[in-house]
C-alpha cells in the first residue's frame, strides 16, 4: 500500500529524518519548506497524504489546510499535522481547518506508519466509489436524490455503564445531529446484526478484558450491517503499542477514555464528526452506485459488470494513471473450449460455469479491481496502481483456481473441469503509454498466443514484458 508523501516543514533536518522512516517502510517522499511551496507540489504531484508542519516561514500551517480543504482537486488529500507544541488549543484548531490527524515532535515512528496506513487504506476505499460515481455520471445517471438526513446514530460501549454515560454527557454539547447510546458489548452486536445498525460506535479498548475492545471491533467489521461504521477506539493514556494495532485492525480513528475535560471532550467530538460526514458521504456514493448500476450496467446472469461500464471505467482507471503516474493491468479472460461445454451438457449448465467463474474471479481479487463480463465467455479484469509482477502473478493464480476445482452442478453430482487462457497488460506509468483501446488490443493479442499455445496459460503483451 506504499504511496507518495509530502512532507513539508521549514527544518531541512525534520525533513530528512521523516524521509528516512518512510523511506525504510517503502513510501516514496517528496519535500517543502514552505505553505506556498506545499500548495504549489500538492497541485502539481498529487501526493497520496500530506505531513504538514504547524509553523512554517511564510503561512501558518493550518492556513494551508484550509486552503487544501477549499482546492476542489486536493480537499481529498489525508493531512496529518506536527508539531512541536501539543497543547490542546493547537490541536483543536487543526482539526477544525480539517487536517485529518496532529501529531506531536518528536514524531513516534509506530504511531505515524500506523496512521500512515489507516490514512491511505481510507483513501484507496474513498478514491475508488469517487470513481465509481463518476463512471456512472459519465453513464447519463443522474445525482441521487439528497432529502433530509437523519441523525447519525452512535453507540458507547465502556467497561461500565456509568463511564459510557459520562462520555455522552461530555460529547453532547459538541455534536449536532448526532444521537449517542449507550450499549453493552452484546446489545451493540445485536444491533449490528439487524438491517439499522448505527453509524458509529465508540469503544473502550478494554471492557472485561484487556484487548475486548479491539475484538469488539473486528466482530463488527466482519459483519455486513456494520462494515462501513465508524469505529473509534478509547485509549486510556499514550498507549502507542495497543493505538498502532487499533489503527491496524480497522480503527477509524482514537479517542481519549477520559474526557473530563473540555479540550479533550471537543477534540473527541471533532474528530467523530470528521468521521461520521465520511460515512455518509461514503455511504451516498454507495447507494448511487449500487441504484445506478444494478440494472443498466451489470450482466444479469453472474452479476459482474457489463461491457457498457467496463470500458468507460477502464478509461477512468486510465485518467488516473496518467494523474499518478503509476501503472496499471488489464486482463482479457475466455474460457477454454466452453462450446463443447454447451454442446455436452446443455447450455443451463453452461450458465452455472460462467456463473461459478465470475465468482471465483470476484473472490480472489483486491476489491478495488474490476471483473466485468464482456462477452458470451470472455471477461475483464482491470488492477489499478498495480505492478506487472503482481498482475502476473494475480492471473496465474486465477488460472490454478479456474482448472484445480471442476464445477458441481446442481444435481450434485456431475462435475465439468474448465480451464481458462488470460492474455494480460500493462498501461500507465509514462506520458505516453497506449490509450484505453490500443490496450485491450494488447491483450487480445496476448490472449490469443495463450491459445495458441496450448490454453491454460498466461501470456503477457510483448511491450509489457
Amino acid at each position: 500500500m506504499a504511496g507518495k508523501i509530502l512532507i513539508v516543514d521549514s527544518v531541512a533536518t525534520n525533513r530528512i529524518v521523516l524521509k528516512v522512516k518512510l523511506t525504510g517502510a517503502c513510501y516514496e517522499t517528496i519535500q517543502g519548506a514552505t505553505g506556498e511551496t506545499a500548495l504549489r507540489l500538492a497541485r502539481s504531484e498529487r501526493p497520496d497524504l500530506i505531513l504538514l508542519d504547524v509553523q512554517l516561514p511564510d503561512i501558518n500551517g493550518i492556513d494551508v489546510c484550509r486552503r487544501l480543504r477549499a482546492d476542489p482537486l486536493l480537499r481529498t488529500i489525508p493531512v496529518v499535522m506536527l508539531g512541536s507544541m501539543s497543547d490542546a488549543t493547537t490541536r483543536i484548531a487543526a482539526l477544525k481547518a480539517g487536517a485529518d490527524d496532529f501529531l506531536a515532535k518528536p514524531i513516534d515512528e509506530l504511531l505515524l506508519l500506523a496512521r500512515l496506513r489507516s490514512l491511505l487504506r481510507a483513501r484507496e476505499t474513498d478514491e475508488e466509489l469517487r470513481l465509481r460515481e463518476s463512471t456512472c455520471r459519465a453513464l447519463g445517471f443522474g445525482e441521487s436524490v439528497t432529502g433530509f438526513e437523519p441523525p447519525a446514530r452512535v453507540a458507547l460501549i465502556s467497561s461500565s455503564r456509568e463511564r459510557a454515560a459520562g462520555w455522552r454527557r461530555a460529547l453532547v454539547p459538541h455534536l449536532a445531529n448526532v444521537e449517542l447510546a449507550v450499549m453493552s458489548r452484546d446489545e451493540a452486536l445485536a444491533e449490528a446484526g439487524g438491517q439499522a445498525a448505527p453509524d458509529g460506535f465508540i469503544i473502550d479498548s478494554n471492557l472485561s478484558r484487556a484487548g475486548d475492545g479491539l475484538r469488539l471491533m473486528s466482530e463488527l467489521r466482519s459483519r455486513q450491517a456494520s462494515r462501513h461504521a465508524t469505529v473509534c477506539i478509547a485509549l486510556e493514556g499514550a498507549l502507542r503499542e495497543a493505538a498502532a494495532v487499533a489503527l491496524d485492525l480497522g480503527a477509524s480513528d482514537l479517542l481519549p477514555a477520559n474526557l473530563s475535560r473540555v479540550e479533550d471532550a471537543q477534540e473527541a467530538a471533532l474528530r467523530l464528526g470528521a468521521q461520521l460526514r465520511r460515512k455518509a458521504v461514503a455511504d451516498r456514493q454507495r447507494s448511487s452506485v449500487a441504484d445506478g448500476l444494478r440494472l443498466a450496467v451489470t450482466d444479469p446472469l453472474t452479476g459482474l459488470y457489463n461491457r457498457r461500464y467496463a470500458l468507460p471505467h477502464l478509461a477512468r482507471i486510465a485518467d488516473r494513471a496518467r494523474e499518478t503516474g503509476r501503472q496499471f493491468a488489464v486482463m482479457v479472460l475466455d474460457l477454454d473450449r466452453f462450446k463443447a461445454v454447451n454442446d455436452t451438457w446443455g447450455h443451463a449448465a453452461g450458465d452455472a460455469v460462467l456463473v461459478e467463474i465470475a465468482a471465483r474471479l470476484t473472490a480472489n481479487l483486491r476489491d478495488v479491481d474490476m471483473v466485468a463480463r464482456i462477452g458470451g465467455e470472455e471477461f475483464l479484469v482491470a488492477m489499478p496502481e498495480t505492478t506487472l509482477e503482481a498482475a502476473r502473478i494475480a492471473a496465474e493464480r486465477l488460472c490454478r483456481l479456474v482448472e484445480q476445482d471442476p464445477v458441481r452442478l446442481a444435481d450434485g453430482i456431475t462435475r465439468i473441469s474448465v480451464t481458462v487462457s488470460i492474455g494480460l497488460a500493462m498501461g500507465g506509468g509514462a506520458a505516453l503509454a497506449p490509450g484505453v483501446e490500443a490496450l485491450m488490443g494488447e491483450a487480445d493479442r496476448a490472449l490469443l498466443g495463450s491459445k495458441a499455445f496450448g490454453r491454460n496459460k498466461v501470456t503477457v503483451s510483448a511491450t509489457a514484458a
